[in-house]
């Protein structure tokens, strides 16, 4: 009997081994399988424009010079991105702006270029050859029997794709040519201050040389300027990142304050009552229960958009939170600093002060810095929702379609404020609950 219990426990044994060595990856295979059907990975895949995704790297980090005819009045300007207050004067107009005997030149990246001639005539050079468009009262005519595959041709707009996302687009309104530069232009002064177009020599010139204000120094003539850029916006954006982290703040902190005397009651050893300390919990459980962004809606609904309502969302969220994790840690004290000064005859409220509070204070600090630094980065989606701070600001970039430019500069701040936040919290944790 016992030879036939042990090969049955062996068959059993390998049995087991068998299931998770052959039975499990093929059920993780099916459920994969599974996925790429249900999501239509390969549709998916089909749909996919790379392109497209190619032009939105590039707008991270570089920027069009549009310059643009109307056919109509027969006017050229320069500008960026096509911006009204960007638009260059006739005196800063860029370098590959030209005017010649018949036109207007537009020298593009790679022996390509654009001439703006008379009557809305348009030629494009190329190294393979020339090619003429003219914008008339009722559409564009162009004679190009052979158009190259970068071409878009019809009786309404002719557009052609030139390398390094340099571009002509030709209607009867206007003709319009991009030419794309590396950089973020105006980041540091837009086009109104009189330090834009300066190198870094001239600048440092000028902030020793002799004022060009009587009334202010040169050097806090550029901070004004640089503050106050009308394109770039900087004094905006650092309040708007103030504006994040205090939301962030005001919402952790002040959860902490409610949760601590909340969290006595919710802990067993603290409150014999089974009803109060469920109901209690249960308070808990609906708070944490609803995602900050589900209140941060409630919340937009009940009193309007702005950052307050974004504490609000925060604050309801890490309630509920704060109040089980501060009521599991009261309930894990040791009882032998309490019962030592119950002996001496202290009151409750000593007890707590002397006996408790040092227990998990060190819980209740690295809980609350914690959750203010993901706040930060939590703040900056309730922001877009509700109105305020970093994310207010990103959102309004994607919304364009034209300034990623200026998204990557939001995304870029809003990384350098969680690696701060990051830092100095790490360093307030080590401090605080080592001291």
């Amino acid at each position: 009997m016992a030879t036939i219990d042990t090969n049955i426990a062996a068959g059993r044994l390998i049995s087991r081994k068998r299931f998770w060595s052959f039975g499990v990856p093929a059920m993780v295979v099916v459920y994969l399988a599974y996925v790429a059907v249900a999501f239509d990975l390969g549709g998916l895949a089909g749909r996919a424009r790379l392109d497209n995704g190619a032009l939105l790297m590039q707008d991270f980090w570089s920027y069009k010079i549009h310059v643009t005819r109307d056919n109509r009045r027969d006017e050229i300007t320069s500008s960026i991105e096509g911006m009204r207050n960007a638009t260059f004067s006739p005196e800063q107009r860029p370098d590959f702006v030209s005017d010649t005997a018949t036109g207007t030149r537009v020298e593009l990246p790679q022996g390509n270029s654009v001439e703006f001639g008379a009557d809305g005539l348009v030629t494009l050079t190329t190294p393979d050859g020339s090619y003429q468009v003219r914008a008339t009262r009722t559409g564009v005519e162009s004679d190009i029997p052979n158009p190259p595959k970068n071409f878009n041709i019809s009786d309404s707009r002719v557009t052609a794709y030139l390398p390094e996302g340099a571009r002509l687009t030709v209607t009867r309104a206007r003709t319009e040519v991009f030419r794309r530069q590396a950089g973020w232009e105006l980041f540091f002064f837009d086009l109104s201050s009189e330090f834009y177009g300066k190198s870094w020599g001239e600048l440092g010139a000028l902030a020793v040389g002799p004022r060009i204000q009587p009334d202010q120094s040169n050097i806090g003539n550029m901070a004004h300027d640089f503050w106050t850029n009308g394109i770039w916006h900087h004094g905006d954006v650092a309040w708007a990142i103030f504006e994040t982290i205090l939301m962030a703040f005001l919402g952790t902190f002040a959860a902490g304050l409610i949760s601590v005397p909340l969290a006595f009651l919710a802990a067993s050893n603290f409150t014999p009552l089974a009803v109060v300390r469920q109901a209690v919990r249960r308070i808990f459980d609906l708070l944490r229960g609803v995602d900050a962004l589900i209140w941060t809606v409630i919340m937009s609904r009940a009193f309007g958009p702005g950052p307050l309502t974004g504490s609000l969302a925060i604050l309801l969220t890490d309630t509920g939170t704060f109040g089980k994790l501060f009521s599991e840690a009261l309930e894990n004290v040791d009882e032998k600093p309490i019962e030592g000064l119950r002996s001496t005859g202290a009151g409750s409220i000593a007890r707590i002060r002397w006996a408790v509070i040092p227990q998990v204070a060190p819980v209740i600090l690295s809980q609350l810095l914690y959750y203010f630094e993901s706040n930060t980065r939590g703040a900056t989606v309730i922001g877009a929702i509700t109105g305020g701070g970093i994310g207010l600001l990103l959102m309004q970039a994607m919304q364009t379609q034209q300034d990623w430019e200026h998204v990557a500069y939001y995304i870029l701040l809003i990384v350098l404020m969680v690696m701060v936040m990051d830092w100095v919290s790490g360093r307030l944790r080590a401090r605080l609950i080592k001291g």
